[in-house]
């Protein structure tokens, strides 16, 4: 058998797909290379109000998308030219394309608004990843963004794939700043201007400290008296931290005010019910106070419908099923 012939083409046609080859090879490395300093440097001349590390997030998530673009762009090219090299018409291979597009063009308007939409998110920086974020009423860590759809990770850990398309809403809890949005109540017999005093006194001092003042933006402190509830009263705390800290300043804040309060006498309410054993006369309270119920004196007296001795203790005549219970 003649081996020439194929001889002769690997060393013709092999060379010019292995040079191809490469080519592609040193245009993925290239794309790796320089593309992240490209970006992050045309995101700090065209963003300044942004933090340094929210500047991070957004040049993150521009380069995971469009190194993700670029090497889909080399990976075609690369195989288009080395159809070209075999001698495999590429035209018909681009009708096909347009015909099947055609076939499935209704059945992909899903995918092209899906990618619309993704274009829209990333170029308004909607969100980035690495905010927490609610977005198709799913709440939770930003983990991935692509032009098709966000992936989302919840308190749970439960990993949610959201359709960039479905997003009609997107609402980012760790945009530049984030707030504490706390409300704290105290008895109806509490010294309101004392309790704001210990309030904010708390917050200062939380700020100031070593660990927490790198945080903290704004020390947390009372706004405004929120609610007259129905068990107490209810004071708004506020104040801004650094994105994502929100939660971890709320829950030392709650845990120095309780410690705070405990030491100062100030009463954090509860709902509660006052039953009285006795007189219903002395258990009608201040003018007929609610949630007060008042047993009979005497429960194992005789019915007062059909005056058949009760049981003591009970609540209901056996005999007639009349209440044994005045309220």
């Amino acid at each position: 058998m003649d081996w020439r012939p194929v001889l002769d083409w690997l060393l013709h046609n092999g060379t010019r797909i292995l040079i191809i080859s490469a080519i592609g090879v040193a245009l993925w490395f290239a794309l790796k290379r320089f593309l992240p300093p490209l970006i992050r440097g045309a995101v700090r001349r065209n963003i300044e109000e942004e933090t340094e590390e929210e500047e991070k997030k957004r040049e993150d998530t521009l380069i995971a998308v469009f190194s993700g673009i670029g090497q889909v762009l080399i990976l075609l090219i690369v195989v288009f030219s080395i159809l070209s090299v075999l001698n495999v018409p590429i035209a018909p291979v681009l009708a096909g394309f347009g015909i099947a597009g055609v076939a499935v063009g209704f059945g992909a308007q899903y995918l092209i608004r899906d990618l619309i939409s993704g274009v829209f998110i990333i170029m308004e920086n909607q969100y980035r990843v690495g905010d927490v974020a609610r977005v198709a009423d799913v709440a939770g860590f930003v983990e991935k963004i692509t032009l098709r759809k966000t992936i989302l990770r919840d308190l749970d850990g439960i990993v949610h794939h959201i359709p960039n398309g479905e997003i009609k809403v997107a609402s980012n809890f760790t945009r530049n700043f984030s707030r504490v949005n706390l409300n704290v109540s105290v008895s109806y017999g509490t010294d309101l201007d004392h309790a704001i005093q210990v309030v904010n006194r708390v917050g200062e001092e939380l700020a100031k400290e070593e660990y927490w003042r790198d945080i903290i933006l704004t020390a947390p402190k009372v706004l405004r008296v929120d609610k007259l509830g129905d068990s107490g009263i209810e004071l708004k705390i506020t104040g801004d931290v650094k994105p994502i800290k929100q939660w971890e300043v709320m829950g030392e804040l709650r845990l120095r005010l309780k410690k705070a309060f405990d030491a100062e006498g100030i009463e954090i309410p509860w709902p509660h019910t006052k039953v009285y054993f006795g007189d219903p006369h002395m258990a009608a309270g201040p003018a007929g106070a609610s949630g007060m119920v008042t047993i009979a004196k005497n429960p194992g007296s005789a019915c007062p419908a059909c005056a058949q001795t009760a049981t003591p203790g009970a609540k209901f005549c056996a005999g007639c099923g009349t209440s044994l219970v005045t309220a």
